[in-house]
């Protein structure tokens, strides 16, 4: 079953146009090695956050994706430039 990995995050000031250059820089090389990465969303809230949701084709897929993230040195990078990150993960039950 789907799972998607929704990460919640302020961008720090002056950096909204790195971030997003080095987050699909990322999302290129995640996906690169990992072929059930299928999908990232990016949702501006209107609180000035940030919702970047991560769909995956599995969990034990996500769980493997994230384990090797750890030494990817975009992932320090990119997050670098964000505040207040939280990360939550879910099963899709239901999309229409």
């Amino acid at each position: 079953m789907a799972t998607v990995r929704t990460h919640r995050y302020t961008v720090k000031t002056g950096n909204l146009a790195t971030m997003l250059e080095q987050r699909s820089n990322l999302n290129a090389g995640i996906r690169s090695g990992n072929p059930s990465f299928t999908d990232a969303t990016l949702i501006r809230m209107e609180d000035g956050s940030y919702l970047d949701i991560w769909r995956w084709d599995s969990a034990a897929d996500m769980q493997r994706a994230a384990q090797a993230a750890a030494g990817f040195p975009l992932v320090g990078a990119t997050m670098s430039l964000t505040d207040d990150h939280t990360v939550i993960d879910g099963e899709i039950l239901d999309q229409r």
